[in-house]
């Protein structure tokens, strides 16, 4: 049986996968780990992903991050099962993660993405100019008050 303590731990382990595209976030803050399972038995954990998007070009690389993570706290044994259901929506950020992305220079998603906010000068007055950013996940937009290009993380 594993302790909340040790279940707990796992998680503590796993907040500090940080989301290769945007790394001051984690795939924990990301919503990408969805689900955690240690079968003390066999030494394993089961660890329940979801892309961002089915096509997403990073799931190897978070799976890699994820056993490589793992592999330095001892834990060897790794499943890692891709679950496309339910899908991931941007609903899964906190608030506190959607400020770290505002902090980072990201605007975060709102709903229908019908309101973009300049992370730099926080004027609402802005403009779409690309419908893909610097990842798939995100729009480009330039701010019509202070003129600065940023990327907008849409809403899913």
């Amino acid at each position: 049986m594993v302790t909340e303590k040790e279940f707990n731990h796992l998680w503590e382990i796993l907040n500090e996968v940080p989301d290769p595209e945007i790394p001051v976030i984690s795939l924990v803050e990301l919503g990408v780990i969805r689900k955690i399972v240690e079968y003390p038995d066999s030494q394993t954990v089961e660890v329940i992903i979801t892309p961002t998007y089915t096509g997403c070009p990073a799931k190897k690389l978070f799976e890699d991050l994820i056993r490589e993570k793992l592999a330095e706290n001892g834990y060897n044994k790794v499943n890692i099962i891709s679950q496309l259901h339910p899908v991931w929506t941007t609903d899964w950020l906190s608030d506190e993660t959607k400020s770290k992305l505002l902090a980072e220079g990201i605007s975060p998603p709102t709903i229908g993405n019908k309101i973009v906010m300049c992370p730099r000068c926080k004027s609402t007055n802005t403009k779409m100019i690309s419908a893909f950013g610097s990842t798939p996940c995100q729009a480009m937009y330039s701010c019509n008050e202070c003129s600065e290009p940023f990327n907008y993380f849409k809403c899913y």
